[in-house]
């Protein structure tokens, strides 16, 4: 008989060939249930998850009722956030083992095997990461769309172009001496932000809008109310910022309302705002006029758009979680077992219609 410590796992769970999935069939119609969606089968560099919890974000408003993302995807499964727990890995794999707790930031493939709003999704073992034990599903579930958009916008040389804290570049470079505004400080793309700012060891991190307290815990060194009217708002960032400014980055304004950042970036020095909300341009009759100009970067929050980068991070966030310097966030609204479409509908509509929405997640399955 074999010693129990030489018997490997097995790389798969017995499961149905078949599952229950939410799909958009119409573009502009409610969500609905299928209950024969082939279950997908991780292929090289993958493992096939059991979903715990799917989070829903504004953007699955947006795929269902315009189309975005989706529109030649049809019939399409909604939610990029997605945890779960291992059943099935591929051939090659060793990241992983049948049963580890993983979170992901599912691809824009087609089909979306990769989305939360099924029993079983595809993972991509490098564009995710194990987590720890002192983390639960829905604190992971924070994460993914969350973080992802402010790494890309600090890190990225498309936006920001801050060196990213691991590579050899970060070593020489002066993060002490630099000062980042953070707009949308409330919002959980500013949270995850400030603590992206923090974990890179910026000196200066300045944000508008959000809790003074949590922030300050999040690395935040300024917090400014966002009351009082615009002036106001800049004359305190200025207070802070002078007229040195070169780095913001927006989580929360609408392309009408991105002029505040553009304002306090430098007038002497080419500044840089990277925003999260693309549509459209700043309104130009509100810029203050820039000597030296500046440049709107868009920000596309996605890990397969940002391989080589997000590959570093999620290599480290389960380090990262483990030992605090990445804080998963705790507002969240929790949806029980099951495939509800009624339940995901609602919360769409609530987006749809600019109501106040804390994080949805959709608890799936419970192993």
């Amino acid at each position: 008989m074999p010693n129990p410590s030489e018997v490997k796992p097995p790389n798969s769970l017995t499961k149905p060939s078949t599952m229950n999935a939410l799909i958009v069939t119409d573009i502009g119609k409610p969500v609905t249930l299928t209950k024969s969606r082939d279950i997908p089968t991780p292929g090289p560099s993958q493992v096939q998850i059991q979903v715990t919890v799917a989070g829903v974000n504004p953007h699955d408003q947006k795929c269902r009722d315009g189309g975005f993302l989706i529109a030649d995807k049809l019939p399409a499964v909604l939610a990029m956030d997605v945890v779960g727990r291992v059943t099935t890995v591929a051939d090659g794999v060793t990241k992983y083992s049948v049963g580890d707790r993983v979170v992901a930031q599912s691809s824009l493939e087609a089909g979306n095997p990769q989305n939360g709003l099924q029993q079983y999704a595809v993972v991509d073992v490098d564009l995710s990461a194990r987590i720890p034990d002192s983390v639960s599903d829905d604190g992971a579930a924070t994460l993914p769309s969350n973080i992802i958009a402010p790494l890309v916008a600090l890190f990225s040389a498309d936006t920001l172009g801050f060196p990213a804290p691991w590579t050899s570049a970060a070593a020489g470079f002066d993060f002490a001496g630099q000062t980042l505004l953070v707009i949308g400080g409330g919002t959980s793309c500013g949270k995850l932000g400030v603590q992206l700012a923090k974990l890179a060891g910026i000196g200066r991190i300045v944000v508008v809008g959000g809790d003074k307290a949590l922030l300050a815990s999040y690395g935040a060194t300024h917090v400014v109310s966002r009351h009082g009217g615009e002036e106001k708002v800049l004359a305190s960032i200025r207070d802070v910022v002078g007229d040195d400014l070169i780095y913001a980055y927006d989580a929360y304004n609408v392309a009408p309302n991105q002029h505040l950042a553009l304002n306090a970036l430098s007038n002497t020095k080419r500044g840089v705002l990277a925003r999260l909300l693309t549509t459209g341009d700043p309104d130009a009759d509100k810029i203050h006029s820039k000597a030296q100009g500046y440049e709107v970067r868009n920000v596309y929050g996605s890990s397969h758009m940002y391989r080589e980068l997000a590959e570093a991070f999620w290599t480290r966030l389960p380090e990262y979680l483990a030992d605090g310097r990445i804080k998963p966030l705790t507002s969240f609204e929790v949806f029980e077992p099951g495939l509800d479409a009624d339940k995901v509908n609602y919360v769409l509509d609530r987006y749809r219609d600019g109501e106040t929405v804390v994080k949805p997640h959709f608890h799936i399955s419970v192993v």
